[in-house]
């Protein structure tokens, strides 16, 4: 988010219900909160409820915020929650803990081929068709490890930031961190390792 925004908004002034100052807010916040739902629904008008009720939310609930995070990881938590609960209520067999994905996934990756992933070149993992792989890649992804992906690798929050936003324990985004990463390179290489192939023959 436009930290420096954000940074400058008067907490007082959002408190007491100030609608300019929450304008600023909105206008500061709107874009990348959309990203993430985004891409976590991968639906535009999802993308947008969510986007709404996030705001909502925040508005309902300025008076309480403590100032004990920052004002745009208690946004994206807002927001994480308001995905997270569309997702279960329109898909009730999203697996939302690690242990509904563990069931599912047999809890180790086989067949990750790290060495191809290391041998790329960076002008192939920077081309449209690569971005265009990654994405559908991301959507692969269970929730509960896409989202972590979402906010570390691609909005760049910290650590300690994502840990604050999602309200689970470091050592549970830093796992899910890695297992996001192996399934996602997994998921790359075999791409980048299929079109080396082709250009052999």
């Amino acid at each position: 988010m436009t930290e420096a925004v954000l940074s400058d908004l008067s907490i007082d002034a959002l408190r007491a219900g100030d609608r300019a100052e929450f304008a600023r807010l909105v206008d500061a916040a709107s874009g990348p909160i959309y990203r993430l739902a985004l891409k976590m629904l991968a639906n535009s008008q999802d993308a947008e409820d969510v986007l709404q009720s996030t705001f909502l939310k925040a508005y309902q609930h300025l008076g309480e915020f403590e100032a004990r995070s920052s004002l745009s990881t208690w946004l994206y938590r807002i927001a994480v929650n308001e995905t997270l609960m569309l997702l279960r209520k329109r898909r009730p067999e999203v697996p939302l803990s690690d242990e509904e994905v563990d069931s599912l996934e047999g809890i180790t990756y086989p067949g990750i081929r790290l060495q191809v992933w290391e041998d790329l070149p960076e002008e192939n993992l920077l081309s449209s068709e690569a971005r265009a792989v990654l994405d559908r890649a991301i959507q692969h992804l269970p929730e509960i490890l896409r989202v972590v992906f979402l906010l570390r690798d691609v909005e760049g929050l910290s650590i300690q930031e994502t840990v604050e936003a999602l309200g689970v324990s470091e050592s549970a985004v830093k796992t899910r961190l890695l297992r996001a990463r192996l399934r996602l390179r997994d998921e790359l290489s075999s791409y980048f390792g299929r079109r080396g192939v082709k250009r052999r023959q």
